[in-house]
Formats: C-alpha cells, sequence, structure tokens
C-alpha cells in the first residue's frame, strides 16, 4: 500500500512539472497552500491610484523631486496608468542652471534618469495645500490650474500616497510657503473614506518629526495604513551626499535623494563592495558572481560599489515586509547613528496587504520571492547621511569651496552662506526669547520644548497653533523649512493658553531685538 502511494505521489509530481512546463510557471506554485499565496495581491478589483509630491522648491532641495521622479518610474513599471498617477513637482530642478545633467534628475549616484516621462500636473505655485488636499480627497472643482487630474478613486480602489518635503511637529511644507498641518491632512484622510473613495489607502511620509503627522490623530477604521520616515520628535536624513561613503558624482552639489525614501524604493535593489585590496580582476568576477545571484543582471558600478536590482515579486511581499526592511535600514541596521525612527500608524491589518495591491509590479520579476531581512548582502549597503535640516547647509557650503579663490563667485557664494545661517540664528533666537518672555527665563524653554506622551497629538486647538504662525510671520518674517522645527513650540504656548494677540505683541518685541543684534 505504502509503496503504491509513494508511486502516485510520484506521478503526481511529474505531471505537474509537465504541465508547469507548458504554460510557463513553476511546478512549486501548483503545490501552495491557500495560506502561501498572495491573497490580496491576486485579489485587486478596482483600480490602482497614485498622487505623489514633492513639497519643496530650489536647487538645493533636489532631493525631493528626484524621490517623487523615482517613485513615479516605480508606479509606471508596476502597470499603473499616467491618468491613474497625479504628480505634484515644482519643476524647477532638471532644467536648473545647476544641474550639472540638464534636463536630467538622479536619484542614485550609479543611477539613470528619473526625469524622463514624468507627467507635471501641478508645478511651480499650483503645488499649494488647496489643491493638494482637494485632488487627494478627488474634489475636481476645488482644484485651480495644473492638469485638473484628483484621485476620482471609488469603494474599490486602492490607493498610494507618498509626500516628500521637509516637515516640523504637527506640519508639512509647501514651496508657496503655505503649510500642510497634521489635522486638516487627517480631516481630508477621513472625507476620503467617508465619501468610499478607497478600499485601501496607503501613506508614505519622508519629513522631519513626520510621525507627528498621525500621532493621536489617525484613526485605525478608515482602512488607511500609514509609515513615516521618523518618529514625532526627531530629524528625518538625506543621503547621496556631498562628502558620504557613497556621494553622489563629483559635479553635484547636493544630497541625491532621502534615507527612508531610497529605502522604500531601493527595497529591490542590493548595495555591496568589495575590500579595497582586491584586485580589479577579482572584484569583476566577484561581481558578476553577486549579480548573478539576483534576478536580473544589470550590475553597476561606482567607485568601487556595486549594484544589482534583485529583481523582487511585488505579489510576494507585504507592507510589513517592506515597514521592517525599510526600518532597517534607515536605523542604520537598528544603530540609529545617522538614522531614525520609521514608524506606523492607523489600520495594521492594511500591512497584510502585497505592494502588488498598490503599486504593481514588474512583469520581468513574476518567478522572484522575497529576501526580507535575511538578506546577507543588505548589510553591505552604505551611504553617510545628511540631517534634512542641514542638506541646504551643504549645498552652499559646496558651492563656497568649489568658487575660485578671489572671484566674484566665491565672495557671493560666501555671502549667501552666512545669510543662511544668519537666518536660522534669527529664528532660534527669537523663539527662545519669546519663551522667556511669555513663561520666565527658568521655565521658558522647558515649555516650549515639553514632548507630549505618546498617542496625545501635538496640539489641543489646531487653528490656535495656525494662528500663532501667522501672528509670528506678520512680525518676524517666514519660519521657512528650517523654521518648522519650532512648531512644537507654537503648539505648546497655544496648549498653554496664550491668545494670538498675545503672541504678536511678544514676537515684535523679541524681533526688534534680535534682528537689529544679528541683521541679515
Amino acid at each position: 500500500m505504502a509503496v503504491r502511494v509513494r508511486r502516485l505521489a510520484l506521478i503526481l509530481v511529474q505531471l505537474l512539472m509537465l504541465v508547469a512546463a507548458v504554460s510557463g510557471a513553476r511546478w512549486q506554485d501548483f503545490l501552495r497552500l491557500p495560506s502561501e499565496h498572495s491573497g490580496a495581491g491576486e485579489d485587486v478589483v478596482g483600480t490602482r491610484w497614485a498622487i505623489l509630491i514633492a513639497g519643496s522648491n530650489g536647487y538645493y532641495n533636489y532631493r525631493h523631486q528626484a524621490d517623487v521622479c523615482h517613485a513615479y518610474q516605480i508606479m509606471k513599471k508596476g502597470g499603473l496608468k499616467d491618468e491613474n498617477i497625479i504628480v505634484f513637482m515644482y519643476d524647477d530642478i532638471a532644467h536648473n542652471s545647476d544641474n550639472p545633467r540638464p534636463g536630467v534628475i538622479i536619484n542614485h549616484p550609479a543611477g539613470g534618469d528619473v526625469y524622463a516621462g514624468v507627467p507635471k500636473d501641478y508645478t511651480g505655485k499650483d503645488v499649494n495645500v488647496k489643491n493638494f488636499l482637494a485632488a487627494l480627497v478627488g474634489d475636481k472643482s476645488g482644484v485651480t490650474g495644473g492638469s485638473g487630474k484628483v484621485v476620482a478613486s471609488g469603494p474599490d480602489d486602492h490607493v498610494f500616497v507618498y509626500y516628500s518635503d521637509h516637515g516640523g511637529p504637527g506640519v508639512l511644507g509647501m514651496p508657496s510657503e503655505d503649510y500642510l498641518y497634521a489635522k486638516d491632512l487627517v480631516q481630508t484622510l477621513k472625507k476620503k473614506h467617508a465619501n468610499g473613495g478607497y478600499k485601501s489607502l496607503v501613506f508614505y511620509l519622508e519629513a522631519c518629526e513626520s510621525g507627528s503627522i498621525f500621532e493621536g490623530l489617525l484613526p485605525a477604521d478608515i482602512g488607511v495604513y500609514a509609515t513615516t520616515a521618523s518618529n514625532a520628535e526627531e530629524s528625518s536624513w538625506g543621503t547621496y551626499c556631498p562628502g558620504d561613503e557613497l556621494p553622489p558624482p563629483p559635479e553635484f552639489d547636493t544630497c541625491l535623494g532621502d534615507l527612508y525614501s531610497v529605502a522604500w524604493m531601493e527595497d529591490r535593489f542590493v548595495l555591496f563592495r568589495f575590500a579595497a585590496l582586491l584586485s580589479p580582476t577579482v572584484l569583476s568576477s566577484e561581481a558578476a558572481v553577486l549579480c548573478e545571484f539576483c534576478t536580473r543582471s544589470d550590475c553597476t558600478e561606482l567607485n568601487g560599489w556595486f549594484g544589482c536590482s534583485d529583481g523582487h515579486n511585488l505579489r510576494t511581499e507585504s507592507l510589513k515586509q517592506q515597514y521592517e526592511v525599510v526600518k532597517e535600514r534607515t536605523s542604520a541596521q537598528d544603530t540609529y547613528s545617522l538614522g531614525s525612527h520609521v514608524m506606523q500608524y492607523g489600520d495594521m491589518k492594511q500591512s497584510a496587504q502585497s505592494l502588488y495591491n498598490f503599486i504593481g509590479t514588474n512583469p520581468a520579476n513574476d518567478n522572484a520571492t522575497f529576501g526580507g531581512r535575511d538578506n546577507s548582502l543588505r548589510h553591505f549597503s552604505g551611504g553617510g547621511r545628511v540631517n534634512q535640516r542641514d542638506a541646504d547647509l551643504v549645498y552652499f557650503w559646496q558651492k563656497y569651496r568649489k568658487a575660485s579663490e578671489g572671484t566674484a563667485e566665491k565672495r557671493e557664494a560666501r555671502k549667501r552662506l552666512l545669510r543662511v545661517m544668519a537666518r536660522r540664528s534669527q529664528v532660534d533666537s527669537s523663539m527662545e526669547l519669546i519663551g522667556g518672555l511669555l513663561f520666565g527665563s527658568d521655565q521658558g524653554s522647558k515649555v516650549l520644548g515639553a514632548v507630549r506622551p505618546a498617542g496625545q497629538p501635538l496640539a489641543d486647538d489646531w487653528d490656535c497653533l495656525k494662528s500663532l504662525v501667522r501672528a509670528y510671520e506678520e512680525q518676524c518674517g517666514s519660519l521657512a523649512q528650517y523654521g518648522m522645527k519650532h512648531m512644537r513650540s507654537f503648539a505648546n504656548i497655544c496648549n498653554a493658553g496664550v491668545a494670538a494677540e498675545d503672541m504678536a505683541k511678544v514676537a515684535a518685541q523679541a524681533c526688534a531685538v534680535v534682528h537689529s543684534e544679528t541683521p541679515l
């Protein structure tokens, strides 16, 4: 009897192999248990939508638009149609006079052009809070300018949102210098859910203190799963910056990407390096072996670093699995030295879904499987990092350093660098003085710097927060991308019951003193 069963089993396996050979599939696929199938990844009934936004401008913020362009290319290769991808970007990088490769944007030192083909739905002044929220909720009448495209999704659809920018506690930046406040963003997500605007929605957020956008605000019952580059209290990080272990090509004076962002986009990219003592011949042969380890042989080399696509099949990788990989890389392999705490918020059940549901997958990778954290090559990933808020200083310093001595260019670069540093000093000093005037010199810094327990939102009254920020800026000038770091101070002033009128008086007094002592 046992012999007969074994013979039948052998015949069955042979039949499966024959059927697999004819159909072009792997025989193992026919033996999967129901629990081993990708489940939701094969269940897409509706449409995939994506909205991608770079919320900054200026060549020194190159990385944000590079991130968004790269994300678009991933969506496009995954099978999303342009009519279902909405792109917000100022579009002042590719053809900027500072760009050493006119018309080209790269997001990796050895990477190719990610700018080609990107739709310019909303550019320049049309990249603003009003248009973004209207496009996200699907309100075509609410957008002004641009292509008019919105996320016109329905109850069977899957929506992917990716936002790359500067931020601060409870706030995200825009190139128009208006601010997207956490409460307004979450309210828009709630509205979209109430309107039956999606089956599930995923939000990836790159910004400093990005955890504060969802902390204590994003409900767990509206089908939204969000991950952020940092927790509510820390900066996120730029990468591929001048001076890094893996720097950009020498003609670039700016960071090419952001650490969390390239981590999720390069989740399909293995980076490795060999000892410098090895000969070029050995390097080439070893690189070939490791590229053969990958499912595709698109191996690239830059300054002794080698990279090749590991060709993930996104049907087999869940949002949770990607979160773990991105969390590890962004934390600098759990050391948090020049890294940040990637966080997750909202409906955790959604994290079991496959990435395929939201960004599709490249058909060339259909036979690949997810390598996960056990992929030892990931631990070779290098590249130093720069605090997001200091990335502009890297650019201005590079411009000064490279300019020839005694030239007008050198003098102008020095003046610009000093002006940026002086403005930072003005903002920091004015906030310190405001704290002292409102709460006393002993208590001022304690009140302004207080951090609420995890799970609580930044502010009790978000309208008060907006009013205080406006009052400050009317007296002291724009906070801009650096000054957003002080949003927690404004929230704490609100939480202490200070009115906007009182804030305006104190701000006028403080900034008059600070500006006279530190002129621009």
